[in-house]
């Protein structure tokens, strides 16, 4: 059997000693061959150089190496795309998914089950602000896009093969992983576990982020908020009718015509904004329709590391260039080990 990790790296360079430090002895304790799938999200510190370095010392490392900032959900697709391995794994390089996990989750894969789902029971070092927009973020994901969503599960999971394979279809152009593994009703196994502190380095996903995230995951699954708007587009007509029908009864029998000047411009004002919202709304809906329809590629490949140029891409990927991986690194001494062990490099690093 073969185990894959799949780990999107963006700006963690402070993070990626402590990871490697730690996950190489985890690795060796489970009973199977791994390989590492590094996916470097345009990292703008150390973090791809650390990486290379490593990648040129293990074979058993591949880099992927994006040309831009894509983000964490192209980072994911990425690695899913690339990994070998009879069971993968998703997950964060700053250590708040436990490597220790690892060998629960591969006895839950052997036992059958096609998706190992790891579930927070508990945040450490997160304010009350972030734990809450995170409860709230999973209820509203649970209720607008799709009620199997597991609650304050994130991509920290393994996948078995098949499940791999199945999610290599999805190449829509905005994506939310969560969704599609909710889609397709795979067996399922929670494993629950107590989330740490970042071991180093600044969250990547601040509270405008999870907010635009929360959108994209609901635009992309559902056509809840067009629904919504259709809904309120009829209470708000239901409401100017009766309006009108008082207006004209203070015309016409009343004879009273100037009292509720202040209400109509209320009410102008609220029909604008809403019938303003309502357009922005198929905007939005039709911009997403617009990308899609370009069939641009979800991410494109600066550089490779342990990844012969020979393999396939898969679809609506690119790769500009591909880079050999028995050339040295820059400034590397060509007579380094060819393949020792994580943890002797992280001791070294």
């Amino acid at each position: 059997m073969l185990l894959s990790l799949v780990i999107p790296v963006f700006d963690e360079e402070d993070a990626l000693p402590h990871l490697l430090g730690k996950i190489g002895p985890i690795l060796d304790e489970i009973d199977c061959d791994h390989e590492i799938v590094f996916i470097d999200d345009g990292s703008r510190d150390a973090s791809r150089r650390i990486l290379a370095e490593l990648a040129a010392r293990d074979s058993r490392v591949k880099i992927l190496g994006f040309s831009r900032n894509f983000g964490h959900q192209a980072a994911i697709t990425a690695g899913l795309d690339f990994a070998s391995g009879d069971a993968v794994v998703v997950m964060d390089a700053d250590l708040q998914d436990p490597p220790e996990l690892l060998a629960e989750m591969v006895k839950l894969y052997r036992q059958g089950f096609d998706v190992v789902s790891a579930q927070r029971i508990g945040r450490d070092g997160e304010s009350l602000f972030k734990r809450g927009t995170a409860s709230l973020f999973y209820s509203l994901m649970r209720k607008a896009v799709d009620e199997r969503l597991q609650p304050q599960v994130g991509d920290f999971r393994l996948f078995s093969r098949a499940a791999v394979l199945a999610l290599r279809g999805f190449r829509e152009q905005h994506r939310f992983l969560r969704g599609m593994v909710a889609w397709l009703g795979l067996k399922e196994a929670i494993l629950p576990f107590h989330r740490p502190a970042r071991v180093a380095g600044t969250t990547k996903y601040p509270a405008w982020k999870m907010a635009r995230f929360a959108w994209t995951a609901i635009s992309s699954f559902s056509a809840l908020p067009l629904k919504a708007t259709l809904v309120g587009g009829l209470i708000l007509t239901a409401i100017g009718v009766g309006y009108s029908a008082l207006v004209i009864y203070e015309a016409l029998v009343l004879k009273t015509t100037v009292r509720g000047w202040s209400s109509s411009i209320c009410f102008q004002i609220v029909f604008s904004g809403a019938t303003l919202t309502a357009v922005g709304l198929v905007g939005d809906y039709v911009a997403r329709i617009y990308e899609e329809v370009k069939g641009r590629p979800l991410y494109v490949l600066g550089e490779t590391w342990n990844v012969p140029a020979t393999v396939a891409l898969p679809p609506r990927s690119v790769r500009v260039s591909a880079r050999n991986p028995a050339e040295p690194i820059s400034g590397e001494d060509e007579s380094c080990p060819s393949n020792p062990s994580i943890a002797a490099f992280s001791a070294t690093s």
